[in-house]
């Protein structure tokens, strides 16, 4: 009994270890983008995922080409106009800011992503009161989802290949 109790303690000892180190981690100089929505009414959430649906395939475009955090910041920066003209097609009511700003944490395909201030693009809708939705722009990590068909093993695969 004793060694079927050991042997089951040190599989899950060991299933623990192997997906600690197997966790993805956001690089250092990786470029994310957050959407807050003005609150957490139906009509508020929908028009955050209406604009987030609208301009992440563009800025999925934008930055895919790009070598390095460098130029796909350039990048951005160089089309924030056109972001801007997109978003204000379905709100007049946001500010837009791309520099270092606060994320808060979350947890992504089992990783735990820490808080911070980090470099980004933030959309705030009217008064930024409500859930927000937020990703890795460069290198594109969670943007690949919608521009491949991708199961777990598929995506941890495209994830070490963009790093």
């Amino acid at each position: 009994m004793k060694k079927i109790v050991f042997i089951i303690i040190s599989i899950i000892i060991g299933i623990l270890v192997y997906q600690k180190n197997d966790e993805l981690v956001i690089p250092s100089d990786a470029i994310r983008i957050r959407i807050i929505a003005n609150s957490n009414s139906i009509k508020d959430l929908l028009e955050k995922k209406k604009i987030k649906e609208d301009i992440k395939e563009k800025l999925y475009n934008l930055v895919k080409e790009s070598n390095n955090s460098s130029e796909a910041s350039l990048t951005i920066k160089n089309n924030l106009h056109t972001i801007r003209k997109m978003i204000s097609e379905r709100t007049s009511d946001f500010k837009m800011d791309y520099g270092n700003n606060y994320f808060p944490s979350k947890t992504y395909r089992g990783v735990i992503y820490p808080s911070g201030m980090y470099e980004s693009l933030v959309i705030t809708l009217g008064d930024g009161l409500g859930d927000n939705w937020w990703c890795v722009l460069y290198p594109p990590l969670c943007m690949i989802e919608d521009n491949y068909n991708t199961s777990d093993i598929e995506y941890h695969l495209l994830i070490k290949d963009l790093l």
